[in-house]
């Protein structure tokens, strides 16, 4: 928390990247009626005005919006918990990748859920893991939750091969799929796109894909704002849960988004953070590869806001916490994304939040927080 911390831990977007001056534009280009819809109570399932413009952006990233059916929610976080609470009840089993996005984890364990992970590779999930875990004499998982580009933490992108077996490992044996995209925007090669195809883009057959995602890197956090894609009949279930939270999203909220979308103003945006995160991205990799030993190792980030270091098996990340926070730096460690809690060889350094010039200053700091701990 001191000023001068350089900090590699936190999954935000930089203060300084935010649209404001388009933000300004829209709120001020705002009719007095659209005002007054702004602060007032809107429909449980979203705004119509954002239902209808989302549902063209969505379409414009080749997903069956007209074979499914869309709500808004207060953030990707809470689309992933109303599922939850559809799918889930105490003690039942669901599939998780480990690593794996806290906020998840969090809200399965909050429903009481027995975590079955199954391990990353490069290119995905661990598909013969995963078979093992579904043939497995318990009974059959609830759902399974997955991350496919630009992984949180690890960075990766799924390969089209591992989640063409995922789909023919989960066909007709009821486990539905929420499928986490909220980095995908953040790409750094166009020549990446093609490997990039969402799973609910390909609408499998006898797999139903929930699919969720977020404004809040692509406009703004603090907006609250998210969403998800599903079957008709999940989303009758999801509209009673949605509506016992919260009532609503944020209106306003809405509103803003709703304009960004139709103005354009969304490509215009997410194509200036294309460059300015790969830019980062860049920085972050040319500083590890200069600093790191070489016994320390990880995959060079292609988009999204992390990279995944991973540490001699043995060596505990909290040490290297310890002693990087001496040296005036920070970032997170491997077990806080462990479903499990237990394995800490791994450290996550984002480099979202941090312009490429302090990113060339903090990493020779972690690199000498290693050695230390390394004691080489």
């Amino acid at each position: 928390t001191a000023p001068d911390m350089i900090s590699f831990a936190g999954g935000m977007p930089g203060n300084e990247l935010f649209p404001i001056e388009t933000i300004d534009r829209i709120y001020h280009s705002l009719t007095l009626k659209e005002k007054q819809v702004a602060l007032q109570y809107g429909p449980t399932t979203g705004l119509p005005s954002l239902l209808e413009s989302l549902s063209e952006y969505l379409k414009g990233k080749g997903l069956p919006v007209e074979k499914n059916r869309l709500i808004i929610t207060t953030g990707a976080l809470q689309a992933i918990h109303i599922l939850a609470k559809v799918f889930i009840d105490p003690g039942d089993p669901v599939l998780v990748e480990s690593p794996s996005f806290i906020g998840a984890l969090s809200t399965f364990r909050s429903c009481q859920a027995e975590l079955i992970s199954v391990p990353l590779k490069e290119d995905g999930m661990d598909t013969e893991q995963l078979r093992r875990q579904i043939e497995s004499d318990r009974p059959l998982p609830k759902l399974l939750y997955y991350t496919p580009n630009f992984h949180n933490p690890a960075g990766i992108i799924y390969s089209k091969r591992v989640k063409q077996e995922m789909v023919e490992l989960l066909k007709g044996k009821d486990i539905p799929v929420i499928e986490d995209d909220v980095y995908s925007d953040l790409y750094f090669h166009e020549e990446d796109l093609p490997e990039m195809e969402l799973l609910k883009a390909t609408d499998p057959e006898g797999v139903d894909v929930c699919y969720t995602g977020s404004f809040s890197k692509i406009l703004g956090p603090g907006l609250r704002l998210g969403w998800m894609l599903v079957p008709e009949e999940i989303y009758k279930r999801c509209e009673l849960v949605k509506q016992s939270i919260d009532a609503c999203s944020p209106s306003l909220s809405q509103v803003i988004a709703d304009k960004f979308l139709r103005n354009g103003d969304i490509h215009h945006y997410t194509a200036a953070m294309r460059i300015e995160y790969k830019k980062r991205g860049e920085a972050m990799i040319e500083a590890l590869e200069a600093t790191l030993p070489s016994h320390v190792t990880f995959e060079k980030p292609r988009g999204g806001f992390y990279t995944w270091l991973q540490l001699p098996e043995g060596c505990d990340a909290t040490e290297v916490l310890k002693a990087a926070i001496d040296q005036g730096t920070v970032f997170v460690t491997g077990k806080t994304f462990d479903p499990h809690g237990v394995r800490n060889d791994f450290m996550r350094v984002s480099f979202c939040n941090t312009d490429a010039e302090t990113i060339q200053r903090g990493i020779p700091l972690v690199a000498e927080a290693i050695k230390k701990v390394q004691g080489g």
